[in-house]
């Protein structure tokens, strides 16, 4: 074994590649229950050895790809960038995952079987004879729980033995080994596959060694074989393929019992039916807000603002300043800008913290892969695909791996419209204005924050629709297949990691671009374009704010503090928090409650939560928006669009709010009602494209 001994980590998306992966290099990638949460390979060093590089592979059924993560993985294994492939396997769908093992084998490179799952086998009463899938595959099988860290040291051990020439088969020798159940033709056939179907691939030739009679023969044989069949050489290369694994699988598995449903379909055939699938994620997710914003975790916020920002760490810092005899300026700046702005920003990370540990349970648990069958049922009736409502799961989180994960999706147009929508998923950065319009306007209601968890998917889905329907993006839906994981309970460990993660992730942007905006904020609000010190309703931003403030009267927003405190949401959003609370000057969270009922409605106020939940989202977002959409033209389509559909919904719920309260209608009301006509006629006039069949039987 060398210093830099390399290797690959690859199996069929959900088949536990990357949990392994955190077990072999002790890294703390997340593990999702759903394909596309790894779009990029990963490296790491083996925790026990550090001459071992481990390469964590994105999810991949076959040498076939159609997506851009799946053309990753392939890529790289074709390379010659590694030195022996761990196949991870699903033991409890073992037919279906060694379609690409036979693939894998046949690229020559050591391969070892990593047989994942197994601990499930037993509660399913099937049984495996490894022995026999090693002998009939020519390649070592190994049983391992990467869920439960049974077997991973085995693993290495044999993978390390896998590096020995003498372990190393001929790539003919291991191809009639493993077929020989099979006609003469299905071998000739499967061989001639890695020749037709990658006929086109320059790096797959070069991994091919036939004689030009050989591919003479194989291609004279399967013209026949089509003639009679009446199918096309792929199809005939998978079907023969599957009839070989069939008989495989049928040698080594054996069940004890007959077919029966197991505990996770029983679950299923309620929280995935058509009747109850819906409401029953509706009332988990209002469940989720309410513990997470309005009873557990507000009580940690309150200590947070009231104790620790209101009294502890405010009294501690005065003490210090005055013993240090700093000027009434410094104070200020200390006190109202860091500790004051920063402080009304980590008040809302016990929430934060409740919110993601709930999101992990049910992630870990494996419901939510569940909660994308779902809305497929729904995305596809208004043109879209179960697929885009991955990357916006992920983007409950953070909007950037949100924005990433729509890799995974691999028609073009489909990709850019998901995109262009993800974001307006509320993220954790989104949950302090939530938590803060909530708690401050609708104390008593339980139906305002998830709410907004609720607009983000209604906006996104007649996001889609408009977008669907336009020459641009237009065009056939995608097809959605996903494998849903076995239930089962959640490991605490991962779950606490998880929204440990994501509370720290939140205190380091406090730590950094909050800081610094608090402390650009406390200087424009301390003085004016002459640097003088003034009152702060004569400072530079008190100006800035008054020219901006006409844009956003028509939403309600009066004061000019609420325009400013949007605009710093483009550095990240939490930051219109701590805005607010140095404009008003509101030291803990009951003043800024106090501070909001002064200056709002609860009609305005929750128009303040509408358009910063669905404006663009902050610089590091729109930067991954850019590097996903590769041009600075479908950047500004993106975020235009984003910020247009804020503008206008928030325009239209204020307009026709105040309607419903007041009873007047004025010039606002009937440009709304105007603007709900043309937005009806975008959601459903025909659409200007044309479908393309074609494309359709190809996907």
């Amino acid at each position: 074994m060398t210093e830099n001994t390399r290797f690959a980590l690859v199996g069929n998306p959900n088949s536990g590649k990357t949990t392994a992966f955190n077990l072999l290099t002790g890294s703390n990638q997340y593990v999702g229950n759903w394909p596309g949460v790894t779009v990029e390979r990963k490296s790491g060093k083996y925790s026990k050895d550090k001459r071992l590089t481990i390469q964590d592979l994105p999810g991949i059924y076959s040498l076939s790809p159609f997506t851009p993560e799946e053309n990753v993985t392939r890529d790289y294994l074709l390379s010659d960038d590694y030195d022996v492939v761990i196949n991870i396997v699903d033991a409890t769908n073992i037919e279906r995952n060694l379609y690409l093992t036979t693939q894998l084998i046949e690229i020559g490179k050591p391969v070892v079987i990593a047989l994942n799952m197994t601990d499930l086998l037993v509660k399913n009463n099937i049984f495996i004879d490894t022995e026999k899938l090693s002998y009939s595959l020519g390649v070592p099988v190994v049983n391992i729980s990467a869920l439960k860290n049974n077997g991973i040291e085995e693993l290495i051990a044999v993978t390390k033995k896998a590096l020995r020439p003498e372990v190393h088969l001929h790539y003919d020798e291991r191809f009639e080994a493993s077929l020989t159940e099979i006609s003469a033709v299905t071998q000739l056939v499967n061989r001639f596959e890695l020749i037709k179907i990658f006929e086109n691939d320059a790096k797959i030739l070069e991994k091919i060694s036939l004689s030009d009679e050989q591919a003479n023969e194989i291609a004279e044989i399967v013209a026949i074989t089509e003639k009679i069949f009446l199918d096309d050489r792929q199809s005939i290369v998978v079907n023969e393929r599957y009839q070989y694994l069939t008989s495989l699988v049928a040698m080594v598995e054996r069940k004890t019992q007959g077919i029966r449903l197991n505990v996770s379909d029983k679950i299923d055939q309620f929280v995935t039916s058509r009747i109850f699938g819906l409401p029953f994620f509706l009332f988990v997710m209002w469940l989720v807000y309410y513990i997470s914003i309005q009873t557990v975790g507000v009580m940690g916020t309150d200590w947070v603002n009231e104790t620790l920002f209101g009294e502890i760490v405010p009294d501690f810092a005065q003490k210090i300043l005055d013993a240090a005899n700093i000027a009434p300026i410094g104070q200020s700046l200390v006190l109202d800008g860091i500790i004051g702005g920063v402080g009304a920003v980590l008040g809302f990370v016990p929430q934060i913290f409740v919110l993601f540990i709930c999101l992990g349970i049910l992630e870990d648990s494996g419901y939510m892969s569940r909660v994308a069958f779902v809305m497929d049922r729904i995305f596809r009736r208004f043109g879209l695909s179960g697929k885009s409502f991955i990357p916006m799961l992920i983007a409950t989180g953070c909007g950037i791996p949100g924005v990433m994960a729509s890799r995974t999706i691999e028609n073009e147009r489909d990709r850019r419209i998901t995109i262009m929508v993800t974001t307006f998923m509320p993220c954790s950065a989104k949950l302090p204005i939530i938590a803060l319009v909530a708690g401050a306007l609708f104390p008593d209601n339980s139906l305002i924050a998830p709410s907004a968890y609720f607009v983000g998917i209604f906006t996104i889905i007649i996001s889609g629709i408009m977008l669907k329907k336009t020459k641009l993006l237009g065009g056939s839906v995608t097809p959605f297949i996903m494998e849903l994981p076995n239930y089962h309970l959640p490991k605490w460990s991962s779950v606490l990691r998880y929204a440990f993660d994501k509370g720290l992730s939140f205190i380091k942007r406090a730590g950094t671009i909050i800081l610094a905006t608090t402390i650009l904020l406390w200087f424009m609000m301390t003085f004016d374009f002459h640097l003088h010190q003034v009152e702060t309703d004569k400072s530079i931003l008190a100006d800035l704010g008054r020219l901006i403030m006409p844009i956003f009267a028509p939403l309600g927003w009066t004061s000019w503090q609420a325009a400013v405190s949007t605009l710093t949401g483009l550095l990240a959003k939490e930051t219109l928090v701590s805005t607010m609370a140095e404009l008003y000057h509101a030291k803990g969270g009951a003043a800024l409650d106090t501070a909001m009922t002064q200056h709002f409605t609860a009609l305005s106020a929750y128009t303040l939560l509408l358009f910063n939940l669905l404006c663009a989202p902050c610089f590091a977002a729109i930067g991954a928006i850019y590097r996903e959409m590769g041009t600075a033209k479908w950047t500004g389509i993106a975020v235009g669009f984003q910020c247009a559909m804020a503008y206008i919904f928030s325009f239209i719920v204020y307009q026709l709010g105040n309607v419903i309260v007041t009873g007047e209608m004025g010039v606002g009301a009937v440009l709304a009602i105007f603007s709900l006509v043309i937005g009806c006629y975008a959601l459903f006039r025909k659409p200007v494209y044309e479908i393309n069949l074609k494309e359709s039987v190809t996907l």
